[in-house]
C-alpha cells in the first residue's frame, strides 16, 4: 500500500525502494519469508554489491532512514513512479521520465482525467498517470497479453491504487475499446505496433465535448501512418514531437591573460629576451557533450474538438 499516500512507517506487505547508490536502485516486497523454487518459506534476505539485508529488519522503519546491511548500508525510501520507473520488473519495453513528462504535458492530465490507456505493459507509464489522475479520476488500461493483464493488475492493486484502474485483455484495434467508454475519456494513450488502427476507437471514446491523444511511435513511418488516420477521423492541432535529452558538461577552465601594460612599458628593443607575465583566471563553464543520448521515439500528439465543431 505504499505507493497510496504518504507514510511514516514501514508496514509488512509494502514495496520498498532500497537505494544503495545513483545505480543501484532495488524495489523489495517487506515481508519477513519467502518462498523459495521448492515452494517452501524461508527467510528473506536480500543481496546487494554491498552485502546482504534481513528483510524482516525494515519492517516498522521510517521511510528515508538508513538501514545497515551486512558489508555496509543503504537508504529505504518510498516508491514513487520516478523509482518505480527504475526498479520495476520488464515485462516489455518502457517508456522512461524524459518522454512520460511530455506526455502528461501534451494530454493535460489533471485530478479527475478519465484516461484511456493501450498497451499496459510493464505499468511504467500507468503509475505517471494514476498519481496525476487521482484522487477523483480513473485509467481504463487496455493489453492483448492475457498474462500480462492479470500481472499488472495484480500489482496495482498490491500498490494500493485498485480502486483507480481497470486493466483490460483485448486487441483495441481489432475490438476497440468497448461501447460502455464510448464518449467517457478526457484523453487517450496509444503505445501500439499499429496505432493508427486504433485511432477510429480512440475517436469514439472520447467525450463530445473534445479530448487529447498521443501516440508513441518508434519509426518515423509509424508515426506518419498516425497522422494521416488522425487527420480522416477528424482530429486536429496534430503534432509530431520527438524528446533529446542533452546533459550539458560542466568544468572549469584555466585561461591564461597576457599583462598588456608589461608590453607597453617594459619591453623595448634592447631588451630582447624580457617576457611577458601572465595571470591564470579559473572561469565555470558550460558546454554540450560530444555525444548525447540518441531516439527513443515520436510523439504524435492531436486535439478532437468538440462535437458541435466537428
Amino acid at each position: 500500500m505504499s505507493f497510496a499516500e504518504p507514510k511514516a512507517l514501514i508496514a509488512e506487505g509494502d514495496t520498498v525502494i532500497l537505494y544503495l547508490t545513483v545505480t543501484s536502485v532495488y524495489a523489495i516486497e517487506a515481508v519477513p519469508q519467502i518462498k523459495n523454487k521448492k515452494g517452501e518459506l524461508i527467510e528473506h534476505v536480500f543481496q546487494t554489491n554491498f552485502g546482504a539485508l534481513k528483510v524482516k529488519d525494515i519492517i516498522g522503519v521510517q521511510y528515508g532512514s538508513k538501514v545497515e546491511l551486512s558489508k555496509g548500508w543503504a537508504h529505504v525510501l518510498q516508491p514513487n513512479p520516478e523509482l518505480w520507473t527504475q526498479t520495476l520488473p520488464h515485462r516489455t519495453q518502457i517508456l522512461y521520465t524524459p518522454d512520460i513528462s511530455m506526455i502528461l504535458y501534451q494530454l493535460e492530465i489533471k485530478p479527475g482525467s478519465i484516461v484511456v490507456e493501450s498497451g499496459t505493459g510493464s505499468g511504467s507509464l500507468s503509475h505517471y498517470f494514476l498519481r496525476a489522475i487521482r484522487p477523483h479520476g480513473f485509467l481504463h488500461t487496455f493489453d492483448f497479453h492475457e498474462e500480462r493483464v492479470q500481472k499488472a493488475q495484480d500489482e496495482f492493486n498490491g500498490h494500493g491504487l485498485g480502486e483507480y484502474v481497470k486493466v483490460i485483455h483485448r486487441d483495441v484495434c481489432e475490438n476497440g475499446f468497448g461501447e460502455e467508454l464510448n464518449g467517457k475519456a478526457d484523453a487517450v494513450f496509444l503505445d501500439l505496433p499499429a496505432p493508427q488502427l486504433a485511432i477510429p476507437h480512440a475517436a469514439k471514446v472520447l467525450k463530445d465535448a473534445g479530448g487529447r491523444i498521443c501516440s508513441f511511435s518508434p519509426c518515423i513511418e509509424q508515426s506518419g501512418r498516425v497522422c494521416e488516420a488522425l487527420e480522416q477521423y477528424g482530429f486536429v492541432d496534430i503534432v509530431n514531437l520527438e524528446v533529446l535529452q542533452i546533459e550539458d558538461v560542466v568544468r572549469t577552465k584555466s585561461i591564461p591573460v597576457m599583462d598588456l601594460e608589461f608590453v607597453k612599458y617594459k619591453k623595448n628593443e634592447s631588451d630582447k629576451e624580457t617576457k611577458t607575465p601572465k595571470e591564470v583566471k579559473k572561469y565555470i563553464t558550460s558546454s554540450a557533450p560530444t555525444t548525447m543520448a540518441g531516439h527513443t521515439g515520436y510523439l504524435t500528439v492531436a486535439e478532437l474538438p468538440p462535437l458541435f465543431a466537428r
